[in-house]
């Protein structure tokens, strides 16, 4: 029996040749994190690992290459702020056109892993949490605290709002400009937990 690896070699093998060797590193964490919270939480793994290893596929997109994309994709007028966020749209659109992925749960999960949006589903919210606390790239210290919180009562929500309250402070301390979106789905996590 292939492992869900081998499934997507192909892909990993495009992903090494467009990303840079630390973004490489992270998809593969990401995928690897998304497996195991996927089954952790009962969804489908081999869905979960698909979503993690494309979730960046634009990431290293220069700018120019990313807005080539603005007429093909649905990108919100608030998400063109921030140049960082571009490669979610433009990963899901990759993923359906040049990888063949029509599953709409992992399209969205790719579509809405930076910035979130109000109501994820589960399979979202593993996606999201799995690209903010994968080992591999991230740091031990802010892994070890999200992965606590995740055994909590209510452990996604609380999980979210701390990577939600570690984005806005960051984009406060370095003077950044905060897409409206971010702060809508942080006050509705409150209101869920």
């Amino acid at each position: 029996m292939e492992t869900i690896k081998e499934n997507f070699k192909d892909i990993a093998e495009w992903l090494k040749s467009n990303l840079d060797d630390e973004r490489y590193r992270h998809t593969l964490g990401v995928a690897s994190c998304a497996e195991e919270l996927a089954l952790k939480y009962g969804v489908d793994s081999e869905k979960a690992y698909l979503a993690g290893l494309l979730h960046d596929c634009a990431k290293c997109f220069s700018k120019e290459v990313s807005k080539s994309y603005f007429d093909k994709i649905d990108i919100l007028e608030e998400e063109k702020i921030n140049y960082k966020t571009w490669h979610a749209p433009i990963g899901a659109f990759l993923a359906k056109t040049q990888f063949g992925v029509n599953d709409e749960e992992i399209l969205s999960a790719i579509r809405w892993h930076t910035l979130g949006k109000i109501n994820m589903t589960l399979f979202e919210k593993i996606i999201f949490l799995a690209d903010k606390i994968e080992t591999e790239t991230r740091d031990c210290e802010w892994c070890k605290c999200n992965r606590e919180l995740l055994e909590q009562e209510n452990g996604l929500n609380k999980t979210l709002i701390n990577c939600y309250k570690a984005t806005l402070k960051s984009l406060c301390d370095r003077n950044l400009k905060i897409c409206k979106l971010t702060v809508d789905i942080y006050n509705n996590l409150l209101d869920e937990v």
